[in-house]
């Protein structure tokens, strides 16, 4: 009984919206922004979620960062800001641990207000700016997840000897070389030549399409790079070891190390840092975290007015029907009936809504995917379902006050209403 109660219900919520196709629009229209808001937002969310996780995961499971303060998510106190730098003595001694496959110590040459390249790197006439220079050990290739184009890393006899070679990142080869094969050439950076014996392939990009400022830089064997830039004192270390398994043990030797080395009080805190790629996953986290709350209270709004909307719209369905409600009274309705029937209606109502708000985050979505600047943006199963359940709820409360007074009304009372 109850089912096919609710079946003429719905039917009846549907004929009443197509008898009134422009009040049922407007009454529904808050609805529509508020679930479209939250598909909008939460595709470019899953979509961006995606693709930092391919890019965390990219860096490699098996790797931390040690650096003299944190890099990501805390703004470096004065204590932090003056401690003591690492060198390429610490890179030696994390050699030594028994986990550990590669150690690599790094200096960048970047601006360090905004943290981008600004040197410009020449060939023949052409000039790259705004490129990035690093300085590192041979052990680079075996930390990093950087893969060769063609050509080759350097080896430690050419640091040690200060040997003028270099590898050039992905874009800066393009730009420079085009079609010319670029192995063996000479490009002028900071007035002294140095020839390429390798070019990298492009790297991940994790927002949007566009260039990615890691494709346009210089990489350089340590020693002639310290040659280059002796005031450079920031080096950041990369740890490679065995198995993601030993996380754990090998973040506490590296830190037990480090303590030694720096000689760090047992009752003193750590004067270095150790993180690594579930770092920078946890603070985008964080982030995206905030986007999802600013979601919520934007699409809030629309939910709330379309409530609003629906309860008015439904109350004054109940007094235009009300000589209806009387003679299904007169001939047996109960209230739990009619309760249901007005509480459907709501929900009936607002679910349209939730549909074509779906609808047109869909073609929100497809649209941000196709801009040229190559946003991601994936729908969400889970934010589908739940767009669509809160359009319901929504319904169900806001339409349970006018199915209350419909079921309460007199039927004597209302045979009378003209």
């Amino acid at each position: 009984m109850a089912r096919g109660q609710t079946r003429e219900s719905v039917k009846m919520a549907l004929d009443t919206v197509r008898t009134n196709k422009l009040r049922s629009g407007l009454t529904i229209l808050g609805i529509v922004i508020g679930v479209t808001t939250v598909i909008t937002i939460s595709s470019v969310i899953t979509g961006l979620n995606n693709r930092v996780n391919d890019w965390v995961t990219s860096m490699g499971s098996n790797v931390f960062w040690v650096f003299h303060m944190p890099l990501i998510g805390v703004r470096p106190t004065t204590e932090m800001l003056t401690r003591k730098k690492l060198n390429l003595d610490d890179v030696i001694a994390l050699r030594t641990l028994p986990h550990v496959l590669a150690v690599d110590g790094t200096y960048e040459h970047v601006n360090q207000q905004f943290h981008v390249g600004d040197v410009s790197v020449k060939y023949n006439g052409k000039k790259v700016a705004g490129a990035f220079l690093a300085g590192s050990t041979a052990e680079l290739e075996r930390v990093s997840e950087l893969t060769m184009k063609e050509g080759r890393f350097w080896t430690d006899g050419e640091d040690e000897r200060h040997a003028h070679v270099c590898v050039v990142a992905h874009d800066t080869a393009e730009e420079l070389f085009g079609d010319t094969d670029p192995i063996g050439k000479d490009v002028n950076v900071a007035s002294s030549l140095f020839t390429v014996i390798g070019v990298l392939e492009k790297r991940k990009q994790p927002f949007g399409s566009g260039k990615n400022p890691g494709d346009n830089g210089v990489f350089f064997p340590l020693g002639i790079f310290h040659s280059l830039y002796p005031e450079l004192k920031d080096m950041y270390i990369s740890v490679k070891y065995d198995d993601p398994k030993n996380k754990s043990l090998v973040e506490e030797e590296i830190r037990e190390m480090m303590r030694v080395r720096r000689k760090v009080r047992a009752d003193k805190p750590d004067n270095f840092e150790i993180f690594g790629p579930d770092s920078i996953s946890k603070l985008w986290n964080q982030l995206t975290g905030g986007l999802v709350l600013f979601m919520i209270a934007v699409s809030s709004v629309g939910l709330m007015v379309g409530g609003v909307g629906v309860m008015n719209i439904m109350l004054v369905s109940v007094t235009e029907r009300t000589r209806e409600i009387g003679v299904r009274k007169a001939i047996g309705a109960t209230k739990r009936a009619l309760l249901l029937q007005f509480t459907t209606e709501a929900v009936t109502l607002t679910a349209l809504g939730g549909v074509f708000g779906i609808l047109l985050g869909a073609v929100f979505t497809w649209i941000i995917y196709f801009l040229p600047i190559g946003l991601p943006a994936a729908m969400s199963t889970v934010w589908v379902v739940t767009g669509f359940c809160v359009s319901c709820a929504i319904g169900l409360i806001f339409g349970i006050y006018p199915a209350w007074k419909a079921a309460n009304l007199d039927p004597i009372e209302a045979l009378r209403y003209e």
